[in-house]
């Protein structure tokens, strides 16, 4: 645990400390023992209560944050996509590094491309070939196979299965325990359900619930 310490030289903050943040906090550890770095380490959030603790960890007003020395690095644990681009844009224009966050147990083959800012939680398995977009969150036992195409700010919630050749474009938001079936494209913001067996493509904007998966009736 952390408390801010004044006077180090980096100082990594993880932007939002709800129960994904608090969650995903303990991968910050295993990022800096993996390149065994010194770093001071808390919680970001827009706005703060003065003197707050999250478990343990000191917690930081974007200003904060920001006027604190020493060079910044950061990753986001908030589930919106949209929110989660405005933090990453506005935190990489202010000059903060993003960093990727990899639980030490990921699964990760050969010949795969992540881009900036991912969140590999633990049980996360990337195959091979994979490219993967910013800013995207695989949580707890999440799967990609081979070939598949991911774009950015995706959110896979625990234990999807993306079966090989799939394209997952933009924004879009997987649901916890879903299967998606070879070769299929799920469109920009599209949410597939909890529980979901995707069977088809899924259009850009559509929310897809059931097995098979079908278009949710509004």
């Amino acid at each position: 645990m952390s408390v801010r310490r004044p006077g180090r030289e980096m100082l990594i903050g993880l932007v939002g400390c709800g129960g994904f943040g608090r969650e995903v906090m303990p991968l910050v550890h295993d990022r800096l023992a993996v390149l065994q770095t010194d770093a001071d380490v808390v919680f970001v959030e827009t706005v703060r209560t003065a003197g707050t603790l999250v478990n343990g960890y000191g917690v930081l007003s974007e200003s904060e944050f920001f006027n604190a020395a020493g060079a910044k690095q950061f990753n986001i644990a908030i589930s919106d996509s949209k929110v989660r681009q405005e933090i990453a844009e506005r935190f990489v224009r202010l000059g903060a590094e993003p960093i990727e966050l990899r639980s030490t147990d990921t699964v990760m083959y050969e010949h795969n491309v992540v881009a900036e800012g991912a969140i590999f939680c633990s049980g996360s398995i990337i195959t091979s070939d994979a490219k993967i977009g910013r800013y995207f969150h695989s949580n707890l036992q999440s799967y990609i196979a081979h070939d598949c195409l991911i774009g950015d700010f995706v959110t896979f919630a625990p234990r999807v299965a993306c079966n090989g050749n799939v394209v997952i474009e933009d924004h879009a938001y997987i649901g916890t325990g879903a299967m998606i079936r070879q070769g299929l494209r799920i469109g920009r913001g599209a949410t597939v359900g909890m529980g979901a067996v995707v069977t088809k493509d899924v259009p850009a904007g559509q929310t897809w619930v059931g097995n098979p998966a079908r278009a949710l009736s509004r």
